[in-house]
């Protein structure tokens, strides 16, 4: 393999520093908007315009010769193209290698030249940020706002790729027709999924992947596991993943996280039979259900630490906690203890590796296929919340073995205790721990130590290219005093150590985003906890009723999300389907109250899923807003952006179930209304300080 960094001359890297957004010249525009603003208050239209006028002029020049340097590789492409025909009519097959080697090295050009675009997109971000910051004006909101989807936009043009697709799609296409074997006559038209999966062609895909925003179904899926990316992850981190990576390995992880949400919501229907069963209120099952979030808020964080060490570990013992939990609580009807029922509930709440299973993914599967690996995820926990209880639906038998009582009530605890025994043993038989020393943290490589070289950063060329970077961080240095909320290089490249270090990298913003997870968890465990009791006092359903009720909710899960992903993102602005979200979720629970009028099977399914399909909305879009907006160093470590939105969502369980045990003692005539009430406080409380930080979520 010819080195790449052989073919770059010194004079072609200084030519093409003169290309990079001048970071100097920006920095200094906005310090003298300060200064003005200082002296006397400028016109803001003023402002915007000249800034703006500056900054078009920056990213015309990047488009510019962006476009040039395509055109010089459709060049070499075409010259590539006629010698291709010549060996083919020669039937010279004593070259074909050195041509395959030619449409490689055109391959390495087109991701130094995508290595180029990165890094002024990263520029051109941090002059929006310092400005924002600096002026006290939302500029990023208005630049962004008027040049995303206008058609002659510069900065439209950097992310369409078009002709970068085109010259992906022409080196697919030769590098497949020069393989080896003659007689393979298969277009990769014809067939996409064979198509060629050269290292230099991944690479490519990836580099495009980082550049683009895509609001598609997958990585709308992705986004919704809040499995933070890096800001900019390295091909040597990649390569570690490859390493990692293993197919059974990451099977049984996505496992996990299923089993884990139907032994949550198996037992929903028959809380408050088995609580009544033992001699209790049927009230008491919201402490029922939620024991298992209590003891979730505490196991969050000690998986969350293990899988620093392991990930083997971690999971065979949240099977084993898992196991004996569910014995425990099926065992308390023969008992006759609700005591031994609220012991089995909280181990299983001590056996939730949800932590765990999002660690994996972020550490162990490669980056072409994360995105793949976090919508999995997502899907697999949809899946099971909708399983658990249609299979709570299909336990409606009564009968005795060995002394033990199998019912409705004890079947479930039994069928996840079977489940996590076989799934402890294809753990321990099948499932691969990656070395040690691999998953500890490391410090990230600094950003000049490589060259691009088969797709990785090799050392030598990138210093010349990041010069522009280095200006940033010297100006950021510069301005340390005045813009103290800006991270430094090297603490984004260190996960935090704390939960007080994880808390100060919140912005306003994102604790907003963190009230609203809080709000829809709170608001959804109130509608699906008490909904076996709430249906059963006002419309003696049964329990294969309530069954099927939750099922179905659960079900609208993946379709609603396919609706977001696909199609409302692509239409309005995701701070906008927020908003919309939250003013129906609380629309929801108000239609749900109990009021005057008989209260009425329509009233409460027609409301209920007003409710949970505007809660699923909001939780989608918040997430994916989170992912944003959240400090790069809560990517990794144990105190990440994941486990603090875990914990959000895991307290409002605790205090939804909370609120449903302490209102059962004012009465089944009042246990709607009293649970609706702080639902409906949180919710309007939520819109409010959305409304407040609106324009800082981007």
């Amino acid at each position: 393999m010819v080195n790449f960094g052989k073919k770059l001359k010194e004079t072609q890297i200084q030519e093409w520093q003169g290309y990079y957004i001048n970071y100097k010249l920006m920095k200094k525009k906005v310090k003298n908007y300060v200064q003005q603003i200082e002296v006397s208050e400028p016109s803001r239209e003023y402002v915007l315009k000249d800034f703006s006028r500056i900054l078009d002029k920056q990213i015309e020049k990047i488009v510019l010769f962006l476009l040039e340097q395509q055109g010089e590789l459709a060049s070499r492409l075409f010259i590539l193209g006629q010698e291709h025909d010549v060996l083919v009519q020669q039937q010279d097959g004593s070259k074909l290698s050195e041509l395959q080697e030619s449409y490689r090295d055109v391959g390495r050009e087109l991701l130094r030249l995508l290595f180029f675009v990165e890094m002024n997109a990263i520029g051109v971000r941090k002059i929006l940020k310092k400005f924002d910051k600096r002026c006290g004006y939302k500029f990023t909101n208005y630049f962004v706002k008027t040049r995303a989807n206008h058609p002659y936009s510069q900065l439209r043009q950097i992310f369409k790729h078009v002709g970068i697709s085109a010259v992906v799609g022409t080196i697919s296409r030769n590098l497949a027709d020069l393989q080896e074997d003659k007689g393979n006559y298969t277009s990769i038209y014809d067939h996409p999924g064979l198509a060629l999966q050269d290292p230099i062609i991944g690479s490519i895909n990836q580099a495009v992947d980082r550049l683009t925003n895509s609001t598609d179904f997958l990585h709308y899926l992705g986004k919704h596991a809040l499995i933070l990316p890096e800001e900019l992850p390295t091909p040597s981190e990649d390569h570690a993943a490859n390493e990692r990576y293993h197919l059974m390995s990451l099977v049984l992880n996505l496992a996990n996280a299923f089993l884990y949400m139907v032994n949550t919501y198996i037992i929903v229907p028959t809380a408050d039979d088995y609580s009544l069963s033992l001699g209790a209120a049927a009230t008491l099952c919201g402490a029922v259900i939620g024991s298992m979030a209590v003891a979730q808020v505490f196991s969050s964080v000690y998986f969350s630490a293990w899988s620093n060490k392991s990930y083997m570990k971690p999971l065979v013992f949240s099977s084993i906690v898992l196991l004996v939990g569910n014995t425990l609580y099926a065992l308390a009807y023969d008992f006759n203890s609700i005591y031994l029922l609220l012991v089995g509930r909280l181990f299983c709440g001590l056996g939730s590796a949800r932590a765990v299973n999002r660690r994996y993914i972020t550490d162990c599967v490669p980056l072409h296929l994360r995105m793949k690996a976090s919508a999995g995820f997502v899907s697999a926990s949809a899946l099971g919340m909708a399983c658990g209880p249609a299979v709570a639906c299909l336990l409606q038998t009564n009968f005795k073995f060995l002394k033990i009582t199998f019912n409705q009530d004890t079947l479930p605890g039994w069928i996840m205790a079977l489940s996590w025994f076989l799934y402890l043993l294809c753990l321990w038989t099948t499932f691969s721990e990656p070395p040690k020393e691999e998953i500890e943290d490391v410090p990230l490589p600094k950003a000049n130590s490589g060259l691009i070289e088969n797709g990785s950063v090799q050392k030598g060329i990138t210093h010349p290219l990041l010069v522009s970077e280095e200006e940033m961080k010297q100006d950021e240095d510069e301005d340390e005093d005045c813009d103290n909320s800006e991270e430094s290089s090297e603490e984004i490249q260190k996960p935090v150590t704390s939960i007080v270090s994880a808390y100060k990298l919140l912005t306003p913003s994102v604790k907003v985003q963190l009230l609203i997870y809080f709000m829809l968890k709170y608001a959804m465990e109130i509608l699906l906890a008490e909904s076996s009791v709430v249906t059963t006092y006002y419309f003696i359903w049964s329990t294969s009723n309530v069954a099927i009720f939750l099922a179905c909710l659960g079900l609208t899960v993946l379709p609603v999300n396919i609706l977001v992903g696909s199609y409302l993102s692509n239409i309005f602005e995701e701070r906008q389907v927020l908003l919309a979200s939250e003013i129906l979720v609380c629309l929801g629970i108000v239609l749900s109250f109990h009021v005057v009028i008989p209260y009425s099977v329509l009233q409460y399914v027609g409301s209920a899923l007003i409710t949970f399909v505007a809660a699923e909305v909001l939780e989608g879009v918040n997430l994916n807003l989170l992912s944003r907006v959240m400090s790069s160093r809560l990517s990794k470590g144990t105190y990440n952006g994941g486990l603090l939105s875990t914990e959000a969502g895991t307290l409002a369980r605790v205090f939804a179930d909370s609120t449903i045990t302490l209102a059962g003692y004012w009465g089944m005539s009042r246990l709607l209304n009293a649970t609706l009430l702080p639902s409906l406080f949180i919710c309007i409380f939520s819109i409010i300080a959305t409304c407040f930080t609106y324009n800082s979520m981007y």
